[in-house]
């Protein structure tokens, strides 16, 4: 506990470092904070590890806390902050977000437009329950929408795609979904090394898949260096028996099978359908513990700040940033 507390408290200083920035607040009826005017933050030269933000902590903020975040000072505040990265999801800031991977003009001004703002476009979320139906027929039309999903990153400029197996598994036992879900991902892990991409994988304490035999159980069944599982703190805590060592079942599972993670803290609780996500030293996470696993394990990649149904995105993006922050200029 003495461990997390020092580690707490130097990413916490490290703000006086750091060129920070007031976290833009909100909108809901009252007035927003004004934005800093400190310069662009200027990071260490360690490149092992590449920060990034989800569009997916602002999309669920407005669903659940009725806020409002115009895109472009979500990417102005991003800017600010200097996040290198940030990923997609399907439908915010407007549905149809992922584009036809056949046209190509739109996808080069999408890729332009946040490039405007310094930022790549390092992956996309997809969900479909069809990779783990028992319908040989009902997987391949998932497999071949993914395909479209996946060209389209890659064009994007996309290094990772996540995939999220959620929804229900039409009657089977675990064991006969998981053997459904391996054969698709089998199927993907061809599509990805096509692509140059690496797939995550990740599984949640609600979804049906939802403990870390089922993910070890899946991962070795695939078998594949394209595929690997997304770190999500707040979910392998729970799927740890919520004691704030998520990092214990990634030393489990192996940091060379980890795709990119999904930083979060997290208090050992269910909110809005899914493991609580809290700003970086507002739970119980053994921050610290997590940071340095990944670093002796060799971890090389994408942290992506996970802000999913906090009130405050960016000031979570903004915590999760500076803890990452200490962490490398620690080691």
């Amino acid at each position: 506990m003495s461990n997390r507390r020092n580690f707490i408290k130097e990413f916490a200083a490290a703000a006086a470092s750091v060129a920070a920035m007031t976290p833009l607040t909100a909108a809901t009826g009252g007035e927003q904070d004004s934005p800093a005017k400190s310069p662009r933050p200027t990071y260490c030269n360690q490149r092992r590890w590449r920060l990034a933000f989800g569009l997916n902590g602002f999309e669920s903020s407005e669903n659940t806390f009725k806020n409002s975040f115009p895109i472009w000072e979500v990417l102005e505040f991003a800017q600010r902050e200097g996040f290198e990265g940030i990923e997609l999801v399907p439908n915010w800031p407007h549905k149809g977000m992922y584009l036809n991977p056949a046209d190509e003009a739109r996808i080069a001004s999408l890729r332009g437009f946040f490039a405007r703002y310094n930022l790549k476009v390092f992956s996309i979320q997809t969900f479909g329950q069809e990779a783990f139906q028992k319908d040989r027929g009902v997987r391949k039309g998932w497999v071949k929408r993914f395909a479209d999903l996946a060209s389209f990153a890659h064009k994007a400029g996309c290094e990772c795609i996540g995939y999220w197996p959620m929804g229900k598994p039409g009657g089977q036992t675990v064991d006969q979904a998981i053997d459904s879900l391996v054969w698709s991902l089998r199927e993907m892990g061809k599509i990805v090394s096509d692509e140059e991409l690496t797939l995550g994988i990740e599984i949640e304490p609600p979804f049906f898949f939802n403990n870390s035999d089922h993910l070890i159980r899946i991962l070795d069944a695939v078998n594949h260096p394209r595929v690997k599982a997304i770190y999500d703190p707040s979910h392998f805590d729970l799927l740890t028996g919520g004691r704030g060592k998520p990092h214990e079942l990634v030393e489990r599972i192996g940091v060379s099978r980890i795709g990119y993670i999904q930083f979060t803290d997290s208090d050992g609780t269910i909110f809005h359908g899914t493991s609580k996500h809290l700003p970086c030293g507002e739970g119980h996470i053994d921050i610290r513990a997590s940071l340095e696993t990944l670093w002796q394990g060799g971890f090389e990649g994408w942290f992506m700040i996970d802000a999913w149904t906090t009130r405050n995105p960016c000031d979570a993006c903004h915590q999760g940033r500076l803890a990452v922050e200490a962490a490398r200029r620690r080691w």
